[in-house]
């Protein structure tokens, strides 16, 4: 087992590390891009068709891996990743990059699930854990490398130079993969349901839409009937995309809830904290962007210290519940900042936030998996992850809301709101102080609303179940032949 492990480990963390990489390495490169092609209006839209490609594309991956197998989904996954690649870079038109972005989301959403699969088959969950820092690191890496990737290539080259990077790291990744990864071919299974897939990617799709754009009357009423449609096929569909069963078993159902709430909170905060830091306190964007890097080495540092300790002691529970906890107190610690408050202070409450959080994130997909049967690994895995994005998208759309709404009504009288309403710092920041003092007051307290949030985490954490954890991988139980 820790064989296989060691065996096809560095081909996983490639996989992850270009999943998660592209998904913070364009921000910096916005400006840019639509300097070079045109069209500033589609700006949001480059960052959204990559969200809403990647999360429509998790469940289906997880779905077909667990149907034919994960070695072959994998490798299709990171060929579509690369193709995408391969067409924003070449881009001449902002709706050519929409189109690239979208096929290599569509990619992404497979790589970040693939990985986690197979790892879940190799490796029983009793021994995962000793592999969680592994995989934390490479979260780590993107999310600082990814901004700091994208504003170099802005600097000193250009833009296309982002995506020149992921063909060469992909073909790697692909060699690696194939030459390294052996699993059992599953056995046949029930016809795919493919009305149920078209249905659920509708709904997440219609999801991200409303959480990006706003209320749209037409999109919401659609949503809402593909989510009673999807919900309809799952359960008469012979084997579902996501199916409805798993959440009857709280195992499953408890780390889902608990993953959507990390991910409401986590990347609701982070996504905005960068801005107010930059406005309210007059931080340098790249000053803004360092200082994230203090909660992920907190992820990092209890990520790879809980593994370790499950590994050895094969209990895990304890983990989840001091991590929600311990997560609230670096979120209400948050809420009480303002102009004046020292840096220091600031990365403190976000250290605590990473700690927190590295306790809980990857511990969520280790006990899911663990209570799943083999037919479901994929489901479960993706259920998860997906859920996780879901909750950032709304998270992300419902404090930038109350964000927008707050700092609208602490402007100095006067004051036109619609001028100031983007949350751009770069326009925000050559307004005069009163008005930055405005945006350093509205924000803040927002965060603070967040924390009620991770106590009910932090309730759903103390009802999870503890289960022995299984000292066997899948692939050494599972018989037929191999996908390779």
């Amino acid at each position: 087992m820790d064989t296989a492990a060691r065996r096809v480990l560095p081909g996983l963390m490639l996989v992850m590390l270009l999943g998660a990489l592209d998904q913070t390495a364009m921000a910096p490169a916005l400006p840019a891009v639509a300097s070079s092609l045109g069209r500033f209006d589609l700006m949001p839209a480059v960052i959204t068709a990559y969200l809403a490609a990647a999360t429509v594309g998790m469940p289906l991956h997880g779905k077909l891996g667990d149907r034919f197998g994960r070695k072959p989904v994998l490798l299709v996954a990171i060929v579509v990743f690369v193709l995408g690649a391969v067409l924003c870079g070449t881009a001449t038109t902002m709706p050519w990059l929409i189109v690239g972005r979208i096929v290599q989301g569509a990619g992404g959403g497979g790589l970040m699930i693939g990985a986690q699969a197979v790892l879940g088959e190799v490796v029983s969950p009793r021994q995962r854990g000793r592999y969680l820092g592994l995989l934390g690191a490479v979260y780590v890496v993107a999310a600082v490398g990814g901004p700091l990737l994208g504003g170099l290539a802005v600097d000193h080259f250009t833009w296309r130079w982002i995506f020149a990077l992921y063909p060469p790291l992909g073909l790697v990744a692909l060699v690696v993969v194939a030459r390294t990864l052996r699993l059992p071919r599953p056995p046949e299974r029930q016809p795919f349901d493919v009305l149920g897939a078209l249905l659920l990617a509708l709904t997440v799709t219609g999801v991200i839409l409303l959480s990006g754009g706003g209320l749209n009357p037409l999109i919401a009423a659609a949503t809402v009937l593909a989510a009673a449609g999807w919900l309809v096929t799952a359960r008469r569909a012979a084997d579902p995309v996501l199916p409805l069963r798993l959440f009857r078993n709280r195992a499953i159902a408890i780390p889902t809830a608990v993953s959507v709430i990390i991910g409401f909170a986590l990347f609701g905060t982070i996504s905005y904290l960068p801005a107010f830091l930059q406005v309210a306190q007059g931080a340098s964007a790249t000053q803004a962007g360092l200082v994230i890097t203090a909660l992920m080495a907190g992820v990092l540092v209890t990520t790879t210290v809980s593994g370790r300790i499950i590994t050895r002691t094969g209990r895990y529970k304890a983990f989840p519940i001091a991590g929600t906890a311990v997560a609230a107190v670096g979120l209400t610690l948050l809420g009480t900042v303002g102009t004046t408050t020292p840096l220091p202070l600031v990365l403190a409450a976000l250290l605590l936030i990473g700690l927190g959080v590295g306790l809980v994130m990857q511990v969520m997909v280790l006990v899911a998996q663990n209570g799943a049967e083999h037919r479901d690994l994929g489901a479960v895995t993706s259920a998860v992850t997906f859920l996780r994005q879901i909750g950032a998208s709304t998270g992300v759309a419902v404090i930038g809301a109350l964000i927008t709404s707050r700092f609208a009504a602490a402007l100095p009288p006067g004051t036109d709101p619609r001028a100031v309403a983007t949350l751009d710092p770069d326009r925000l920041a050559d307004l005069p102080a009163a008005v930055r003092d405005a945006f350093g007051t509205a924000v803040p307290p927002v965060f603070g609303f967040v924390a009620p949030l991770l106590v009910l985490a932090v309730v759903l954490a103390i009802a999870l179940p503890a289960q022995p954890l299984r000292e066997t991988a899948h692939v050494t139980t599972s018989s037929g032949r191999s996908d390779r």
